[in-house]
């Protein structure tokens, strides 16, 4: 098989999460256990960080990768899922896994992938295990999917474990409260491995307390050490000071990753290479702030209040639950854009909380409901309904460049378009259509 075909057979042969949903979840590690004994387990042939949280974890993962790069450590990244191209998912230094070493993977795997049957998901894990163990990798940060406890990735032995934060996802999956979902996310905690925690709420700190200790593993809150101040963006960058307040030390930090919630995940990565430096890793100021202010540049991520065009401002952000969604309206509110119209393209996975989603969204605005080209989406005319129901009118485009086509006809100069509701409708943007009248 070639590059091309062998995708096919990974889309068509093994049950995917972003496709499907809840049926391609596998909650128990057997699958990837079981294909990483056959590849001699290659997890545990490096070092490796481990990143969990509802929201937050993809850009933590990635500006943690960027220094360690910066640092002048050869550092893989797996992430998921991805916008584009499936070889985004997994990373070494900023580069992708070349489609040489998938298709070799997949050809070499192939009896067992039949055999063992794992999910999409299960096999990429694998694959991305194999690819950094192959390639000597010094270290290599690791975003769950999805949970933690039973996450398949969730088969390494870290040296430091990061949850960022909880918030209200996949529900019908770890459960309907936010002490549940705490509860499962807590799952990546390890024996004597530290954890640093991002953001803590009065009902799920305990949690937290009470794992760790059970684990006997060092814990930090980054929500209780560090403190932002004086913040201030553009389209291109945000800058602030940091006060560790253990210290008592302010620093100035710029980042190209311009979302404010980007401030929060900036304290979380501050405590978490605070606690690898302790470990012995060469961090030092420097490579620090060159790390996170090329983030973007490094690592490639993109999504996170991504302004693709401006005059009219044209914005991506991946913000697909109501604590993100929160976060995405903040932004919108703090931004010297942001005097003109709303316009809002959204698309939502038909698995998520969707009145609570659309009934946070300001009513004023003009909205262009679309869906990914995925079974798991959401169909258009359905989402407008429930758009309706929640006062918010608009039209609905079964595509999400026509309505961006459309949107762009429709705004003037100083309106500002947002897409955003699901990574997938994201992922399926044509950049291109920005400069289209």
């Amino acid at each position: 098989m070639n590059y091309r075909q062998t995708i096919d057979y990974l889309y068509r042969q093994l049950p995917m999460f972003s496709r499907i949903g809840a049926a391609a979840y596998k909650a128990d590690l057997h699958n990837t256990i079981a294909l990483c004994d056959i590849l001699n387990n290659p997890q545990n042939k490096f070092k490796s960080i481990h990143i969990a949280g509802t929201n937050g974890k993809g850009s933590t993962s990635h500006m943690l990768a960027s220094i360690l790069h910066q640092a002048g450590y050869k550092t893989g990244l797996y992430t998921s899922p991805h916008l584009n191209n499936f070889r985004e998912r997994i990373k070494i230094n900023g580069e992708m896994v070349s489609e040489a070493f998938v298709v070799d993977f997949v050809n070499r795997t192939k009896t067992a992938i039949e055999k063992i049957e794992p999910s999409f998901f299960e096999m990429t894990v694998a694959m991305a295990f194999e690819y950094f163990a192959t390639e000597k990798v010094d270290i290599a940060v690791i975003e769950t999917g999805l949970g933690g406890r039973l996450d398949s990735t969730n088969i390494i032995s870290p040296i430091l474990s990061v949850i960022t934060n909880i918030g209200y996802d996949h529900m019908n999956i770890l459960g309907n409260t936010l002490q549940l979902i705490a509860a499962e996310k807590a799952g990546i905690i390890k024996n004597k491995v530290p954890v640093v925690i991002g953001e803590w709420l009065p009902g799920t700190k305990d949690i937290f307390i009470n794992k760790a200790q059970q684990e006997n593993a060092p814990l930090l809150f980054a929500q209780d050490e560090y403190c932002a101040s004086n913040i201030q963006y553009t389209s291109n960058s945000l800058c602030c000071d940091i006060t560790n307040t253990v210290l008592g030390v302010t620093e100035s930090f710029e980042l190209d990753l311009n979302g404010l919630y980007q401030v929060k995940n900036l304290c979380t990565v501050l405590a978490a290479a605070a606690v690898l430096i302790k470990l012995g890793y060469h961090i030092n100021n420097e490579t620090e702030k060159r790390g996170l202010a090329n983030t973007k540049k490094l690592t490639g991520l993109r999504g996170r209040w991504d302004v693709i065009h401006e005059a009219p401002a044209i914005v991506l952000d991946v913000a697909h639950n109501t604590d993100g969604i929160k976060q995405l309206l903040y932004q919108i509110q703090n931004s010297n854009t942001a005097d003109g119209k709303l316009h809002f393209i959204i698309g939502m996975a038909n698995d998520k909380d969707i009145n609570a989603v659309l009934s946070l969204l300001p009513k004023e605005a003009h909205y262009y409901f679309t869906n990914a080209h995925l079974p798991r989406a959401l169909h258009h005319e359905l989402l407008r309904e429930k758009g309706l129901e929640n006062g918010l009118a608009g039209e609905s485009f079964d595509d999400v460049n026509k309505a961006l086509t459309t949107a762009r006809h429709v705004a003037a100069g100083n309106d500002m378009i947002i897409i955003c509701g699901s990574i997938f409708v994201v992922g399926e943007v044509n950049t291109g259509l920005v400069t289209a009248v």
